[in-house]
Order: structure tokens, then C-alpha cells, then sequence
């Protein structure tokens, strides 16, 4: 057996597949903690690289010329754009990227009718997948590319409500199934599989931009099965076992994930995709706030006393603290404070920022220690002997209106309870909303201060003043 019948044998292929998932494993077991998480991801790449190999190996691949300028101008692109993203954007290279992901599987779908024809996707364990796969891999890529586009700004993160928009999508998904099952049939006329992908193009755009800020994290997640969904029917089609593995695994994480996000907001998958609340919201002048009541000012000098001779303080951080990227002037709070004898622990809740897991990264990222790092369940418990509460950046999660207001948007949605704290200091720019577009009482909590500002200047004049106590 000379070497490239080895190499192109089945059973060689299907070895390095076998070795590519044991290593899609032992990746993800690795991403469930900060200490692991980097090299779980380094071995998830290694896997998926094999992966890449063995496919490349089948004896009918061919137009290698083709293939190499893909991975040229692939590598390009997403090289410099991974290693230059800011943390405060990585919400948006997420949705970026799973968008690309079920853009590819929605053409590879269309390359493949184009191959086969009519006649190849009458046979229906073929066909069905491949349909599948163009329906929602195209819906994937282009509700992501408005997730993306609402967390770049670039369009209103206000939910965008469309006239009659859940008669419109049920008619747009009608349409793209019709036309599938016309080709189903036998038919072999690509105005019709350009009419899946043109309708479900259309229905990703009108699935998302009813959709607020406020559900972005459940709504990334929800977009990453589909894409991972989508790539699992393609590879049914191909018969390609890396495709099949690869995409089961995205699709049930990203709804495994999606149901947690649900629940963290008190919230049903179904009501979030219905289009809810959130975006931009005017600001509030603060005495003359819906709530009615009176804003505390503080200053660092002030603050910073009140933490040295604290037995605990909680830190509560949200989005303002990742776009003021003071996770760093943070850790060296907490270590001023912890010199000093205070006990420090952070309270994580899990759709605080744009995505799920975003402070979690953002304060490893600052080799904040992971056994300082609370969920919500187990932190909540803390508030009632804190002294000190220090809420950098996050307005919805630390909404009492969550618990108190029954005709709020939020109603319902489990909170970090900060307000259970001797003290709270809230750190912001402004008095304006959150995600949500809602006041938050807590600021006009008597218990409150508030200290406006750069969340990481005002950290580090905390800092600053610490050290002179």
C-alpha cells in the first residue's frame, strides 16, 4: 500500500476524526473555569485542525488552488481581527463569527443543489438535511449580522417592531419550507433554493430586530445553536462525520446555554424571541427621576474610606466596567483592600454585559482569583453582612423593580440583592438606563452613593487614596 492510499484510506480518516473529537472533548471540559479555559481552547483548535486535515484527505476533494486562497484570505482577515478586538467587542466578534459560520453551511448547501440537482435531493435522507441546513444557516447569518450591528452601534439597540412581524415571519418561513418541499419533489430549478435562502435571509433580519439590548446575551446563544444545528444537517447531507460531531456539539451548548440565559431573566425562551425590551434609553435627571427620589454624590476620598475599614466588600461589575476596560484598576482594589485586611469577593450575575460569561472573562483576564468570583445563588447570600457594595458599571441585575415592581419589564428577573448592603457605591458615567431602558431605584437608595465618572480613573483614584490612609 503506497502512502497516499494510506492516507486516503476510510479507516485512517475516521481515526483522525475520532482523535479530532476526543480533543472537541477535552477543550470544552476545559473552558468551564479561567484557569483551564485557554488551554482547553489551544486543544479544542488542535482538534479541530485534524479535523480540517482529515476532510482534506478524501480522494474527491479537489480544487486546491481554491482551497488555499479561502484559507489565505481566511486567515487574513480573522487573524489580525481576533488578536485586535477589544474585550469591550467581543460580544460582537462572537456574533460575527457564529454569522459566518451558518453563512458557509447555507452556501456549501447551495453548492451542493448546484452539484446534484433536483434529482439528488429527492432522495430524502439527503435532501431534507440539506434543505434544513440553507434554512437556518442563512436565518443564523443574517440575524447575526444584526445581534452584531446592534452591539456595534451601528443601528438602534431599541427593539424595532415590525407591523404585523409574527405574520411576516410565519410567511417567510412558509415560504423557504414551500420551496423546500417543491424540491423535494424533484424540482430541479435553483429560483427556488434562491428563494430559501433570499426568504430566510429576510426572516433573520425581521427575527432580530424586534429584539432589545437587554436580550442580546440569550439571543447570541440562541443564534449559536442554529448555526451549530444547521452544520450538523449539512454534514448529515455529506455524510461528513467532523460536521456532524462539530455541529451537534455547538447546537445542544448554545441551547443548553440559551435555557440558562431564559431562566437568569426570569423570561421564556419564547418571550425573548418575540421581541421584548431593551436599547437606548434617554437619561435620567436624577431628583426629578421616575422614582422620585434624591441622588447621593460621593467622592473617591470618601469611598475609599469607607472600604478601608470594611470587614467585606462585594464588587458587582457590569458592562460600564468593560467599557472602561477597569477590570485591571479593579484587581488592584482589590488587592489595596485585601493589604488592608478587608475581605473582597466579586458578584457575577450571569447576563451581566453583552454576552454570557462576559465579566467572568473579562476579570481573568486581570488574574482576578477565581475562588473571588461568586455566582448570583451563592453571593446573594453575602449582601446581608457586606458592608460595602461597590457596583461598577450594571444597572439591570442590581434593579430592585426586578422584585418589587410588578408592572416592571424586568419584573421577575433574579437580581444581585446589593441593596441588602450596609453601603452601596455605584460607579457610572451618568445617570443614564441600562439595556433594559429603565430607572433604577437603587440609585436613589439612602444607602446609596453615587460616584460619576470613568469607572477605571474613579478605580484608580480609589486606589490612590487608599494607599494615603
Amino acid at each position: 500500500m503506497t502512502f497516499a492510499s494510506f492516507v486516503q484510506d476510510t479507516d485512517f480518516i475516521n481515526a483522525l476524526y475520532i482523535v479530532a473529537f476526543s480533543l472537541f472533548a477535552i477543550g470544552i471540559a476545559g473552558l468551564t473555569g479561567p484557569r483551564t479555559a485557554v488551554r482547553g481552547n489551544r486543544v479544542a483548535a488542535v482538534g479541530m485542525a485534524i479535523a480540517v486535515v482529515a476532510t482534506l484527505l478524501y480522494e474527491q476533494v479537489g480544487d486546491w488552488e481554491l482551497i488555499a486562497i479561502g484559507i489565505v484570505i481566511g486567515a487574513v482577515v480573522g487573524v489580525p481581527a481576533a488578536r485586535t478586538v477589544k474585550m469591550t467587542q467581543m460580544p460582537q466578534m462572537v456574533a460575527l463569527f457564529n454569522g459566518v459560520g451558518g453563512g458557509a453551511v447555507a452556501l456549501i448547501a447551495w453548492a451542493e443543489f448546484r452539484d446534484r440537482g433536483g434529482e439528488g435531493l429527492s432522495q430524502l435522507e439527503f435532501g431534507i438535511p440539506l434543505v434544513f441546513a440553507a434554512i437556518v444557516g442563512s436565518i443564523s447569518f443574517w440575524g447575526s449580522n444584526i445581534a452584531f450591528a446592534k452591539l456595534q452601534e451601528l443601528i438602534s439597540g431599541k427593539p424595532l417592531k415590525i407591523p404585523g412581524g409574527v405574520f411576516l415571519n410565519l410567511a417567510l418561513l412558509a415560504i423557504a419550507v414551500g420551496c423546500g418541499i417543491a424540491i423535494l419533489a424533484g424540482s430541479d430549478n435553483e429560483l427556488l433554493f434562491i428563494a430559501i435562502l433570499v426568504s430566510a435571509a429576510i426572516l433573520g433580519n425581521t427575527f432580530v430586530l424586534p429584539i432589545g439590548g437587554a436580550d442580546m446575551p440569550v439571543v447570541i446563544s440562541t443564534l449559536n445553536a442554529f448555526t451549530g444545528l444547521s452544520a450538523a444537517a449539512a454534514g448529515m447531507a455529506l455524510d461528513n462525520i467532523a460536521l456532524i460531531v462539530a455541529g451537534m456539539i455547538v447546537g445542544a451548548s448554545g441551547t443548553i446555554l440559551t435555557q440558562q440565559m431564559a431562566e437568569a431573566m426570569n423570561r421564556t425562551i419564547v418571550s425573548v424571541l418575540m421581541g421584548g425590551f431593551g436599547g437606548e434609553a434617554p437619561a435620567v435627571a436624577g431628583p426629578g427621576g421616575e422614582t422620585g427620589g434624591t441622588v447621593r454624590s460621593t467622592s473617591a476620598a470618601d469611598a475609599a474610606i469607607q472600604m478601608a475599614y470594611a470587614r467585606q466588600v462585594v464588587v458587582v461589575p457590569g458592562y460600564g466596567m468593560a467599557v472602561a476596560q477597569a477590570q485591571h484598576a479593579v484587581r488592584e482594589l482589590g488587592k489595596a483592600l485585601e493589604g488592608r485586611g478587608v475581605e473582597v469577593k466579586f458578584g457575577i450575575h450571569p447576563v451581566a454585559g453583552r454576552m454570557p460569561g462576559h465579566m467572568n472573562v473579562l476579570l481573568a483576564e486581570a488574574d482576578v482569583p477565581y475562588d473571588q468570583l461568586k455566582e448570583m445563588d451563592e453571593i446573594n447570600g453575602e449582601f446581608g453582612r457586606t458592608d460595602v457594595s461597590l457596583v461598577i458599571g450594571a444597572n439591570d441585575v442590581t434593579n430592585p423593580d426586578a422584585r418589587n415592581k410588578t408592572d416592571s419589564p424586568i419584573y421577575g428577573m433574579p437580581i444581585l440583592n446589593v441593596d441588602d448592603s450596609q453601603s452601596v457605591i455605584v460607579l457610572k458615567r451618568s445617570m443614564s438606563s441600562g439595556f433594559a431602558g429603565i430607572d433604577n431605584p437603587l440609585f436613589y437608595n439612602p444607602k446609596t452613593q453615587m460616584l460619576f465618572g470613568d469607572a477605571k480613573a474613579s478605580v484608580s483614584e480609589i486606589v490612590s487614596e487608599l494607599q494615603g490612609i
